[in-house]
């Protein structure tokens, strides 16, 4: 078994930096076809979140130390994307390290993943994913850690039509890899448990842009109007027909918003 880096990364292409988080449960790997599409236009860094892919793991996995093992390790200046999980540091490293973030692009990501009900019917419900399916991916994964990922993968794309071939193709890619730390796993799932970040994205200076997918069953559509609530600045993009991974499933549409998105901001 290959010694994991104590964080792995890797950088191609040429013009503006731009730097992708991946998502939970997931590695670099789930991207690479669509960030060497990107490569065209931009200089593209994927990393592996700790505990994930070729990358070691952390004692700390909240969201200030993990944000800040992210700085360590990338371009001093970029813009940066992040998909579902990797949306959370994304947004934390905008509000702490503004300098150093261009702009920022939540690809299927929330500033805040589970739903928040205390008010039920209340103009101020946040749309997000019950938080019983989060304890429910908890305690499956002590006792069976594949089926538990293929669940998830299985949400991911559901309701798309040629869903059980993404599934085989994600799970591939996951494949290639060893599977993440078990402790890095629950950490992740703790971060998507308690993590708010609204309060962060709606001050925040830096320009954002929100790729959303129509059907996604983990961060509804409604969550891109919410998060616009609360940063009117920021731009928001439902991509018709896509799920949770647009990039995979609608990657010329979603590709063309973000190297807009990345041009007109370089200069930020």
């Amino acid at each position: 078994m290959r010694k994991r880096d104590l964080l792995y990364r890797e950088t191609f292409g040429r013009g503006p930096d731009l730097v992708m988080v991946h998502g939970w449960g997931m590695h670099s790997g789930i991207w690479r076809d669509f960030a060497e599409t990107l490569a065209a236009k931009v200089r593209v860094t994927l990393v592996d979140l700790p505990g994930h892919g070729r990358s070691e793991n952390i004692a700390d996995f909240s969201i200030d130390h993990l944000s800040g093992v992210l700085m360590e390790t990338v371009p001093e200046r970029a813009h940066w994307l992040g998909w579902s999980l990797g949306a959370l540091p994304v947004l934390h490293i905008a509000d702490q390290y503004p300098t150093r973030a261009k702009s920022i692009i939540v690809v299927a990501g929330s500033a805040r993943f589970v739903a928040d009900s205390k008010n039920r019917g209340a103009e101020n419900d946040w749309p997000g994913v019950d938080p019983a399916l989060l304890a429910e991916f908890a305690s499956a994964l002590e006792e069976d850690y594949e089926g538990t990922i293929r669940h998830f993968l299985g949400l991911q794309i559901f309701g798309m039509e040629n869903a059980r071939l993404l599934v085989k193709e994600l799970a591939a890619k996951v494949a290639e890899c060893d599977p993440p730390d078990g402790a890095a796993l629950h950490s992740g799932l703790n971060l998507l448990r308690q993590a708010d970040l609204r309060e962060v994205l709606r001050r925040s200076i830096v320009p954002s842009l929100i790729i959303l997918g129509a059907r996604d069953r983990l961060v509804p559509k409604s969550a891109g109007a919410s998060m616009q609530a609360l940063n009117p600045r920021s731009e928001l993009h439902v991509i018709d027909g896509a799920a949770h991974l647009p990039f995979l499933t609608h990657p010329a549409e979603t590709a063309s918003f973000i190297t807009d998105f990345v041009a007109r901001h370089d200069g930020c």
